[in-house]
C-alpha cells in the first residue's frame, strides 16, 4: 500500500495501454518511422492520454527517455510567461544522447489563456527541428485553430467495462487480492470508462478490506458510492406511485450514507438510461425532469427538496 497503484501499474509501453484500438496503431507507426509531428490528444479524463505520451517517449528514447521528455501541466501555470520562458527555453536546446528531437508534453492545454496559445503556436513552428509537442486536453474546441492545424489530432474514447476489468485483473493478480467477480464488475461499471478512477477505487477497497475478500458491500462502504440497486428500487417505487417508500430510500442515501445530491442525481440518470424496462417515451419525460433538478442543484438549490420534487414528478409520470 506504499505506492499509488495508478503509477505502479501505469502501462510501460503502448501495447499495455487499455483500449484506444484506433490510436495505438497510429502511434506505433510513428515509432517505427522514427519521426512524428506535433500531436493533440483530446478526450475525457482517465482514458490514457498522459500514459500514451509517456509510453511514446519511452519507445522513442529508451531508458533515457526522461532526458528528452518535459512534462508541464497548463492548469498550474497557464499564462503567456510560461510559454515565453519555461517552454521556449527547453524547446531551443538540442536533444540529449543523439535523440532526433525532444518531446514537450503539455497536459490540460485547454487551460492555457488565448495569449499563451498564440505564443505557443509560434514556438511550435520555430523549434520544430529540435522539439515536438504533445498537447493533451479534455475539449479540443478550446484549443485555437492555428494550433490544431499544426497537430495530428487523436480522439481518445472511454474503454469498455470488459477492457477495464481486464486491466484490473492484472492489478488483482499482481497484488494478490481476493475479490468477487461481481465486485470487480461493479468497479468497472461505476468508473464510467475512467481507468484512473477504477484503479483508485480498487486500491481504496483493498485497503478498506484489510486482507479480507472484497465484496460488493466492501466497494460501497469504502468508496461512499450509491448502490445501484438502492437507486433502482427508489426510482421503481416512485414510478409505481409509492412516493413515501421512495422518499424513505432517499433519506437513507442522504442521511445514513451521507451521499451528496449530485451523486444521487447522477446515479438516477444512469439507472434511467440503462433500465430496459422503461419505455422510450417515459425515458424522455424522466430525463427532462432529471436535467431540470440537476441544474437547480448545481445553481445552489436545496438538494433534498429538489430530489423529493424529482421523485414526486416520477410518481406523476
Amino acid at each position: 500500500m506504499l505506492e499509488i497503484w495508478t503509477e505502479k501499474y501505469r502501462p510501460k509501453n503502448l501495447d499495455e495501454v487499455v483500449g484506444q484500438k484506433t490510436v495505438i496503431p497510429r502511434l506505433k507507426s510513428y515509432v517505427k518511422s522514427g519521426n512524428m509531428p506535433h500531436l493533440l490528444f483530446a478526450g475525457p479524463a482517465g482514458v490514457g492520454k498522459t500514459t500514451c505520451a509517456i509510453a511514446l517517449a519511452k519507445e522513442f528514447f529508451g531508458e533515457n527517455w526522461r532526458n528528452n521528455f518535459y512534462e508541464l501541466n497548463a492548469s498550474d501555470e497557464r499564462g503567456i510567461d510560461v510559454v515565453r520562458v519555461n517552454i521556449k527555453e527547453y524547446a531551443r536546446t538540442a536533444p540529449i544522447g543523439g535523440a532526433p528531437f525532444k518531446i514537450i508534453f503539455l497536459d490540460e492545454a485547454d487551460a492555457l489563456t488565448s495569449d499563451a496559445q498564440a505564443a505557443l503556436r509560434r514556438t511550435m513552428e520555430k523549434y520544430s527541428r529540435t522539439c515536438r509537442f504533445i498537447l493533451s486536453c479534455n475539449y479540443s474546441s478550446k484549443i485555437i485553430e492555428p494550433i490544431q492545424s499544426r497537430c495530428a489530432v487523436f480522439r481518445f474514447t472511454r474503454p469498455s467495462e470488459e477492457e477495464i476489468m481486464e486491466y484490473l485483473q492484472r492489478i488483482v493478480k499482481g497484488e494478490g487480492i481476493d475479490i468477487d467477480e461481481e465486485a470487480l464488475r461493479q468497479i468497472a461499471y461505476v468508473s464510467e470508462g475512467d481507468v484512473r478512477k477504477a484503479v483508485n477505487t480498487l486500491q481504496v477497497a483493498a485497503s478498506f478490506s484489510e486482507g479480507k475478500k472484497i465484496t460488493l458491500k466492501t466497494i460501497f462502504e469504502a468508496t461512499a458510492m450509491a448502490d445501484p440497486e438502492d437507486i433502482k428500487n427508489m426510482v421503481g417505487k416512485a414510478m409505481n406511485g409509492d412516493f413515501i417508500e421512495a422518499r424513505k430510500i432517499l433519506d437513507k442515501l442522504l442521511i445514513d450514507q451521507g451521499l451528496s445530491g449530485e451523486d444521487i442525481i447522477k446515479a438516477i440518470h444512469r439507472v434511467v438510461i440503462d433500465e430496459p424496462g422503461i419505455k422510450e417515451e417515459k425515458k424522455i419525460a424522466l430525463l427532462e425532469r432529471i436535467g431540470e433538478a440537476d441544474f437547480r442543484i448545481v445553481e445552489g438549490s436545496n438538494p433534498r427538496i429538489q430530489l423529493e420534487a424529482l421523485l414526486a414528478a416520477f410518481a406523476l409520470i
